[in-house]
């Protein structure tokens, strides 16, 4: 039995650094091979943009046939960063006015 608590508190203990972990990977390449592999690989579209700041875009990326949504950040000296992923993407159609 103690042969098998060791392994067990070593396993529990390490939980919150990869969870950790996984939440800070940040992705970032060239915009044009980004975009790139979001598009061919990832059979996303972008669906929206806006600016963040004087050097800073951010677009979101959704897949159509999965609804799964990618968010670029896209800075001026021609990089770009997936800081978020997720799915169940659902567009709102605004009320009339």
């Amino acid at each position: 039995m103690r042969r098998y608590v060791f392994p067990f508190l070593a396993t529990i203990s390490s939980l919150p650094a990869v969870a950790f972990a996984q939440t800070a990977d940040v992705t970032c390449d060239d915009s044009v091979r980004l975009e790139r592999m979001l598009s061919t690989v990832m059979h996303a579209e972008r669906r929206a943009l806006g600016l963040r700041g004087p050097e800073t875009l951010l677009e979101v990326w959704i897949d159509p046939r999965t609804q799964d949504w990618t968010l670029v950040q896209t800075y001026t000296n021609g990089t770009s960063c997936i800081i978020a992923m997720g799915e169940h993407w659902e567009e709102l159609t605004p009320a009339p006015a």
